[in-house]
């Protein structure tokens, strides 16, 4: 920039066509409407082309002589500021005081990044989820670092040619209930995924929570699958009773809903279910996948706890949706058979590790004893939704007996 009271820049041999209107642009944007910006050029055809721009974008200018050179006077015309006029704001990147975004996400901010403007006339986009009560949980930016650097690789997590021989009926209850996890998993992966896209991305910490939690569910999948056939096996049974509780899970009206039954209540299950079949394992390969998938679903209940004791801070008449919706499940799976016998007896046998007497009073107590657990899970997360003891106690009771 040359020094004078006009500012002059000189794009040299640089044509307009080349780069030289990012310099033009540039310094024109730094003058007020009104002001004025010279230019010399020594391309080809540089003032032609400077005429053309200067003209579509509403700029007066003429042409002078220094030194036997054209040199161009541009006067920055009010046009390009009008471009932004009635633009959108939309908050701020970090959200507010509290690292919270907005109370309502409009249509018309689309897929702009948060904190960004966006002009007026942008196409408006629906998303279902676009309130913050609706999906916000105060810990989801935390929860997504966490996720992100505790997610490990199926390949090199587990040792998968770790050298065991199990007996036929352990390696058969292994089966089983991979088969079952798997099943469960399915349900675990589909019904975020189905909220995924309906939230609008100005709740990005959500979506990046919800994206992982996709990816540790698809994760999850391949590990039961791949323990279920180490051996040359095929998946197992799977019940009508057993997917009539997961479609539930489908049936759920709203997204608390479902992520309160999901996480709050069968992930939270889960949890103890996995930290059952780390202790009682009977090999080294099935041990780490229930060690490493336990990690995984605790952070998917914090993250379904964080988000319901948010929504319930802001609408605690909330809380009574919840609790129809925990009757409403129990009265449409009345009559299934709930956790099938196989099922059952493949956890019994597992904590067994044999199949003499004593053992299966041994591991049907500590199958006993988890469902005890389960239930005392159940109950805590509950109260810490706000339930107090006697319908907290009711209403775990209530939750399913296929546990997810």
């Amino acid at each position: 920039m040359a020094p004078s009271s006009t500012p002059t820049i000189d794009i040299e041999s640089l044509g307009l066509d080349q780069g030289a209107l990012l310099l033009i642009r540039r310094a024109l944007a730094e003058r007020p409407v009104g002001g004025e910006l010279q230019v010399r050029g020594r391309s080809p055809d540089w003032e032609m082309h400077l005429q053309a721009w200067c003209r579509s974008q509403g700029h007066p200018l003429r042409f002078d002589t220094v030194d036997g050179q054209p040199q161009a006077r541009i006067t920055r015309g009010p046009h390009a500021e009008g471009r932004w006029r009635d633009a959108q704001a939309t908050g701020t990147a970090l959200g507010d005081i509290n690292g919270a975004p907005a109370d309502d996400a409009e249509a018309g901010w689309g897929l702009a990044a948060r904190g960004a403007t966006v002009e007026a006339g942008s196409p408006n986009f629906f998303f279902a989820l676009h309130r913050r009560h609706e999906l916000w949980a105060a810990t989801a930016g935390e929860l997504y670092r966490q996720a992100a650097a505790a997610q490990w690789d199926p390949a090199t997590a587990i040792e998968w040619d770790a050298d065991f021989e199990l007996p036929p009926a352990i390696e058969t209850a292994v089966v089983q209930v991979m088969t079952y996890l798997i099943e469960n998993e399915n349900a675990a992966l589909l019904v975020p995924a189905r909220h995924l896209g309906q939230i609008h991305p100005h709740f990005r910490e959500v979506l990046q929570v919800l994206a992982l939690q996709c990816a540790d569910e698809a994760r999850h999948v391949e590990v039961f699958t791949r323990r279920a056939t180490l051996r040359g096996h095929e998946p197992a049974l799977s019940t009508a009773g057993g997917q009539a509780s997961l479609r539930t899970l489908f049936d759920a009206p709203d997204f608390s809903v479902a992520t309160f039954l999901l996480a709050v209540l069968g992930e939270g299950s889960f949890v103890n279910l996995l930290n059952f079949l780390q202790a009682n394992a009977p090999d080294p390969v099935t041990r780490q996948i229930a060690r490493l998938t336990a990690r995984d679903e605790a952070r998917h209940v914090a993250f379904g706890m964080a988000h319901l004791e948010y929504r319930l801070s802001v609408q605690p008449d909330y809380q009574s949706k919840l609790r129809n919706a925990i009757e409403v499940r129990y009265d449409a799976l009345a009559s299934t058979a709930g956790l099938n016998e196989e099922v059952f007896d493949a956890l019994v046998l597992l904590a067994a590790g044999e199949l003499s007497p004593a053992a299966i009073a041994r591991g049907h107590a500590a199958v006993q004893q988890l469902q005890r657990d389960m239930a005392a899970g159940r109950r805590a997360r509950l109260a810490r939704l706000g339930f107090d003891r006697d319908e907290a106690e009711r209403l775990s009771a209530l939750h399913t007996r296929n546990f997810m």
